[in-house]
């Protein structure tokens, strides 16, 4: 297996580097390595796709922040996996070529094959449905190649013709001065085709709207904020291009007795009085049902105690967090009289008690102030 370089060394810039100093170093790496620039180098060609493939890591903010955690593993395993080829480069980074080298990187646009666009669906997790994973199904709306026309926007039985106002090149020249400015040709949009006779399903556009069910696998662990890739479940692309990605945003109810931090799962016990000056077993809820939890002798309010394993699960090795309880210390209301009787007794036990120490100590009896 090949291992990759890393993405920064790649391009030449640092870890702190901007945006605008990303560009600048995939600009000279692009015009360096270009096809157009290098026919038939296999290597000058290697390098213009790991250089394109490193800007496309850097220069999208999750990307960057995943390799920079993780490295090229953390990629793989949130769904990277990088360009299939020329076609999908210059289709992310078209707008970027025409800066650099003049109109759509002195390629021609007729028939070139573009993908399909990105979706995005936001799907919405109960506490419990996060916490162990699920699967489910969701429905989404997309652009699809025609099936009448194939894609291609005309009548069956019919072709596109040559555009006549460009001469199917795609482009029109007109001076200014000295000079001669090409750009896309309105008559067909850059495309060097017309259509006489457009598809009566499609309208001429080679594609449609369609719904689709998509299976959709939550693993366990996920919080708000995470963000699952579906490859190939996008868009249908143009002229047989690859479809987009479909992005699913995950959201996650709050919990009426659980919070979550990092994968450690927080939760607030109640126990009386007695019990927290005594010790005591108690039933104490966790994610995985009912469990009986011993606390310590002379717990005080606002103490924590950790049941190990009973967190969520890391979404990097599936270890999963420890429960930790706060306690909180439940004062007794509707005493009976008896009730009453002992607890005063109680107090005055310990006001007493704590009378004579404080006078010895005020006397200076030092031996009885320590016993």
């Amino acid at each position: 297996m090949t291992t990759k370089r890393d993405y920064y060394e790649i391009l030449g810039i640092g870890r702190s580097s901007s945006e605008n100093d990303m560009k600048t170093a995939y600009r000279k790496m692009a015009m360096k390595y270009h096809p157009d620039r290098n026919p038939g180098d296999k290597a000058a060609e290697e390098n213009f796709k790991e250089a394109a493939e490193a800007y496309e890591v850097l220069r999208d903010a999750q990307k960057r922040s995943i390799y920079d955690q993780y490295g090229h593993q953390g990629l793989e395993g949130s769904g990277f996996s990088g360009f299939g080829g020329f076609e999908d480069i210059f289709s992310s980074f078209g707008d970027i070529f025409e800066d650099f080298f003049g109109f759509n990187s002195g390629r021609r646009t007729q028939n070139r094959a573009r993908r399909g666009a990105d979706l995005r669906y936001d799907l919405t997790l109960s506490f419990m449905e996060a916490a162990f994973g699920t699967e489910t199904e969701i429905g989404v709306e997309k652009l699809q190649a025609c099936p009448s026309c194939q894609g291609n926007g005309c009548e069956p039985g019919t072709q596109p013709e040559r555009c006549k106002s460009c001469a199917g090149s795609g482009q029109v020249s007109r001076s200014q001065g000295f000079f001669t400015v090409r750009t896309s040709c309105p008559s067909c949009h850059g495309t060097g085709q017309t259509i006489s006779k457009p598809c009566n399903r499609c309208r001429g556009k080679g594609q449609i709207v369609i719904s689709k069910k998509v299976q959709v696998k939550i693993p366990a662990g996920v919080d708000a904020g995470s963000r699952l890739r579906l490859t190939g479940e996008g868009e249908g692309g143009s002229f047989n291009g690859p479809p987009g990605d479909l992005y699913v945003f995950i959201h996650v109810e709050p919990h009426e007795f659980f919070k979550r931090h990092n994968t450690d799962v927080l939760c607030a016990v109640q126990v009386s009085f007695v019990q927290a000056a005594l010790g005591a077993k108690i039933k104490v809820p966790t994610l995985d049902g009912e469990t009986e939890f011993e606390i310590a002798k002379g717990t005080q309010p606002g103490d924590l105690f950790r049941i190990q394993g009973k967190g969520i699960a890391s979404l990097r090795n599936n270890v999963r967090g420890d429960q930790i309880i706060q306690v909180e210390i439940k004062t007794p209301t509707n005493m009976t009289k008896r009730q009453v009787e002992l607890l005063k007794e109680f107090a005055s036990i310990g006001e007493n008690t704590f009378s004579k120490k404080l006078k010895s100590i005020l006397r200076g009896d030092s031996s009885s102030a320590t016993g």
